[in-house]
């Protein structure tokens, strides 16, 4: 998942056909021009999710109602990202916690990019996977050997993975290769 605050890519399919990318604006303002009436299926490029976008001249850009109510003032530091969550912990790992420098929410950070940072590269094979998969799943599911598919690239068998792919239409193939670009890495 992106992390920063720049707008995501969408890439967007009439049927099998690529017919939109680009950032969520570009992409409303291009289905907005479409004539044809056939069926879209949004895609963010990052995650691979299917998206719900509101066409309509009146819905804002960003799909976000007119009016929103303020939010509710949060617990924790929001002017420095952090935020109040409730973790569930045994006592002898709040004992521990509490002994280390800083306290627990000090180790916890800690832990965190730690863990970050000697998971990086498996946790960037699996989200490549994940997306892949969301993608394939929602506009290739009824496709001939997408089941064969999904085992492959879950198993990181890229040739297989590519040779079954093969009869696919262009650019679902296209787009599932460049979603499934990290999934390769050795994990």
């Amino acid at each position: 998942m992106p992390t920063d605050t720049s707008p995501s890519s969408l890439t967007a399919f009439a049927d099998s056909r690529r017919i939109a990318t680009g950032t969520r604006d570009e992409v409303i303002a291009q289905l907005r021009r479409r004539s044809d009436a056939s069926p879209v299926f949004v895609f963010d490029d990052v995650t691979g999710e299917p998206l719900d976008l509101d066409l309509r001249d009146s819905a804002t850009a960003v799909g976000k109602p007119v009016t929103e109510e303020p939010a509710a003032r949060a617990v924790g530091r929001p002017k420095l990202g952090v935020v109040a969550r409730e973790v569930t912990l045994l006592p002898r790992h709040w004992d521990w916690l509490n002994r280390q420098p800083g306290g627990a929410s000090v180790a916890l950070r800690k832990l965190v990019e730690d863990a970050r940072r000697v998971n990086a590269e498996r946790d960037t094979v699996r989200a490549s996977r994940e997306a892949a998969y969301r993608f394939m799943s929602a506009i290739a599911g009824h496709s001939p050997g997408f089941e064969e598919a999904s085992r492959a690239l879950f198993a990181g068998e890229q040739e297989r993975f590519e040779s079954l792919v093969a009869s696919w239409p262009d650019d679902v193939r296209t787009h599932l290769h460049k979603l499934a670009d990290a999934a390769w890495s050795v994990a």
